[in-house]
C-alpha cells in the first residue's frame, strides 16, 4: 500500500516543510509495517510537494497514525495535505531486472 500526500508549500516556506516532512517520515518510518518514503516536489511547479510513504498494508497505516509520536511529529503536517483520497491498494508493480 501506498500513501500519498500532497501539499501547497510557498517557496518561503519550503526549507521548513522540508524538516517538517522529514520529522514526520521519521516518526512514521519507527513503526511497524514502514517499508519506505519519499518527500518531492513537482518539477513543473516548485509549490506543489509531495510525501510519499510505503506500508505492508492498511492496518499498519492506521495504526501508525494513532502512535503518540506520530500524533505529534505525522499528523499536524498531513492535516495541512490537499483534501483528496491518499490511499491506494497497489494492484500492479515492477521490480528492476
Amino acid at each position: 500500500m501506498i500513501v500519498i500526500a500532497r501539499f501547497t508549500v510557498s517557496l518561503e516556506d519550503a526549507d521548513d516543510f522540508v524538516a517538517r516532512a522529514a520529522g514526520a517520515v521519521e516518526a512514521l518510518g519507527s513503526r511497524p509495517g514502514f517499508r519506505d518514503s519519499w518527500i518531492g516536489r513537482a518539477a513543473d511547479d516548485p509549490t506543489l510537494w509531495t510525501v510519499v510513504t510505503e506500508w505492508d498494508g492498511p492496518g499498519y497505516y492506521r495504526r501508525a497514525l494513532s502512535d503518540f509520536e506520530v500524533r505529534m511529529a505525522a499528523v499536524p503536517l498531513l492535516s495541512l495535505a490537499h483534501d483528496e483520497p491518499t490511499a491506494f491498494e497497489v494492484v500492479s508493480g515492477h521490480e528492476p531486472g
